[in-house]
C-alpha cells in the first residue's frame, strides 16, 4: 500500500508538473511613451485650443497680414524669468497662430532681439511698442502662469501694439503632471 500510494503522489506531481509547463508567460506589454501617444499628447492639444479659443470670433481685419509677435510666457510673481514650461508654451502657441495662418516673426532669428539664457524672449509691457517697432508687429501674444497645488493656471492676452488695447484673452488651466512639474524648475 505504502508503495502504491508513492506511485500514485509521484503521477500525480508529474501531471501537475506537465500542467505547469504547458501555461505559456505572456510579455508584459511596454506602456511608456509612444509616437502614437506623443501625438496625441494632451499638453500639446491644449495648448492648441488655448490659441483657437483666442481666436475664436477675432477678426483682425488688416492685422492679419501684419507681423505677429508671441513672447515668452512668464511666471506672474516673477516677470522677469520663465521657466521651460513658459518658453514651451510660447513655442506652441507661435506655432499654432502660424498654423492658422497669421504673419507670425521668429525672433530668436532675429539678431536685435536679445534673449537672456534661461529665461527665452521676454516681453513686458513697457517694452511692447519699441519691440514691435522694430518688427513691425501688429499684434503681441503675451502670457504668464501660475503654479497651484494641483494645477497651473494661464493667461494669455493678443495685444495691439499701436495702443497697448488688449484685442483677445483667453484663461485656461493645465493640471501639474510629471511632465509640467518638470517643466516648472
Amino acid at each position: 500500500m505504502k508503495k502504491h500510494a508513492q506511485a500514485l503522489l509521484a503521477v500525480s506531481l508529474v501531471v501537475a508538473l506537465a500542467g505547469c509547463a504547458t501555461q505559456t508567460v505572456q510579455p508584459v506589454a511596454y506602456i511608456g511613451p509612444t509616437y502614437e501617444k506623443a501625438a496625441a499628447n494632451p499638453f500639446l492639444i491644449s495648448g492648441r485650443q488655448a490659441v483657437d479659443a483666442l481666436l475664436d470670433g477675432f477678426d483682425p481685419g488688416k492685422l492679419e497680414r501684419t507681423p505677429v509677435l508671441v513672447a515668452t510666457v512668464v511666471d506672474v510673481n516673477n516677470l522677469k524669468s520663465s521657466a521651460p514650461l513658459g518658453r514651451t508654451l510660447g513655442e506652441i502657441y507661435a506655432s499654432q497662430l502660424a498654423n492658422k495662418g497669421y504673419n507670425v516673426t521668429e525672433m530668436k532669428l532675429r539678431g536685435d532681439v536679445y534673449v537672456r539664457e534661461g529665461t527665452g524672449e521676454l516681453l513686458l509691457s513697457r517694452e511692447i511698442r519699441e519691440i514691435a517697432a522694430q518688427h513691425a508687429a501688429g499684434l503681441v501674444l503675451v502670457g504668464t502662469y501660475s503654479q497651484a497645488s494641483q494645477y497651473t493656471y494661464i493667461s494669455m492676452k493678443l495685444v495691439r501694439t499701436a495702443d497697448s488695447r488688449i484685442m483677445r484673452s483667453h484663461d485656461y488651466a493645465i493640471p501639474n503632471d510629471r511632465d509640467v512639474l518638470r517643466m516648472l524648475k
